[in-house]
């Protein structure tokens, strides 16, 4: 791992309109039904909880904007509610399943159905990728368990290549500090925001999945993901997450005294009252 995805590392740790996929069963009972004489039951220790509203799939299909030339990768397809769903909407997609199980069912309830344009693959996502991206753009489309966010979003934005668009379910409590402004930022929201747009497309209650979560969901969406903020600024993401993790490792604390031995910064704000602007006004003031 280079210098600045070390740095990254620590720095991350009512209904829409209908689309064109039409599902033969209702999605409540491919959550729980049985195939081939096997039951697909969500696993509390892989954090699955299975997606069991139409209007949900149909709404990130709308936010992701894809069109059959786009390549879509799924983490966590589950049962392949969204998967059926991608699939009729893009040219190609890779779904990967931790659990194998889940995995060798989706296979064959695809090849049933006739669905050639779909990669299952079986493994962990956080040890796999890089290595499984396509060597063409692509969009990340998928319903994750919730303990995978963080993480997920660190390999996102540390490694290349990037996607253009990413469209997640996550808890609502995450997205919220996601999307935050001042006075409230925070270090997740800075770095999220310093490679993308982020935004929140629809709170999801907890009656959409199978089991219900603790919590309650949202769909979020981060569109724009490029290091074009790093490019046209002249800093390394490295030294500006090294920055701002010093200052808000101190959040109570003005800049001046967390920042001055390091620009001799006389700023008085707190690191959660700036913008991303303001941040780099900081950590590479105009000469």
């Amino acid at each position: 791992m280079n210098q600045k995805s070390s740095s990254m590392s620590a720095v991350i740790a009512s209904g829409a309109k209908q689309s064109r996929y039409r599902s033969p069963r209702s999605l409540r009972s491919l959550t729980m039904t049985s195939y081939r004489g096997r039951t697909s039951i969500a696993k509390k220790s892989l954090g699955q909880h299975f997606l069991t509203c139409q209007w949900v799939v149909d709404t990130l299909i709308k936010s992701a904007e894809l069109s059959l030339s786009d390549t879509v990768l799924e983490i966590g397809p589950g049962t392949g509610i969204l998967t059926r769903a991608l699939a009729q909407h893009s040219k190609k997609v890779i779904a990967i399943e931790k659990d194998e199980g889940l995995a060798r069912q989706l296979k064959e309830k695809l090849a049933l159905g006739g669905i050639k344009n779909v990669e299952v693959i079986a493994g962990d996502i956080l040890k796999i990728f890089p290595e499984i991206l396509p060597a063409v753009d692509f969009k990340i489309v998928a319903n994750i368990p919730y303990y995978l966010t963080g993480r997920l979003l660190r390999l996102i934005f540390e490694k290349e290549p990037r996607p253009k668009t990413v469209v997640l379910t996550i808890q609502k409590e995450v997205a919220l500090r996601i999307t935050a402004q001042p006075p409230d930022m925070n270090l997740l929201a800075l770095s999220v925001q310093a490679f993308g747009k982020p935004k929140i497309i629809k709170t999801i209650p907890k009656e959409c999945f199978s089991p219900k979560p603790k919590v309650e969901s949202a769909i979020i969406s981060i569109s724009d993901i490029s290091d074009k903020f790093f490019i046209s600024n002249h800093i390394s993401p490295d030294l500006f997450f090294r920055v701002a993790r010093t200052a808000f490792s101190k959040k109570r604390k003005m800049l001046r005294h967390t920042l001055g031995a390091f620009n001799k910064t006389k700023s008085t704000a707190r690191p959660q009252e700036l913008s991303l602007e303001q941040w780099m006004r900081i950590i590479n003031p105009p000469k």
